[in-house]
């Protein structure tokens, strides 16, 4: 039961993520003060593949890879839906990264 808590807590900050902007797993993780679990974000956002509310295309690794990229149908739609939202992105990999990163508020 602690992990689907855990999960809606990190799709209730997926849901925060502004159109045109991104977060990366770690980033998530530390604003629910489990620093640490970064991966475990990774597979939370993996499960929330059916769950049209999650914005699962706006969390990116640390270094602004598409690395859950494989986790949406067709081979390129989660850069279609970021590309859509006006972030360029070349191998995979969002250009100006800091431009778009959206740091969320830790909880308390």
């Amino acid at each position: 039961m602690a992990e689907d808590n855990f999960f809606e807590r990190v799709y209730a900050i997926a849901r925060q993520i502004p159109y045109g902007k991104v977060t990366s797993y770690g980033a998530i993780a530390k604003a629910l003060g489990t620093a640490r679990s970064a991966r475990m974000v990774g597979w939370a956002m993996n499960a929330c593949h059916n769950m049209e509310d999650v914005p699962a295309h706006r969390v990116v690794n640390r270094k602004g890879l598409l690395t859950g990229k494989h986790h949406f149908d067709g081979t390129n739609l989660m850069q279609q839906l970021l590309e859509s939202e006006g972030i360029v992105i070349e191998n995979n990999q969002i250009i100006d990264l800091d431009k778009h990163f959206w740091t969320p508020e830790i909880e308390l």
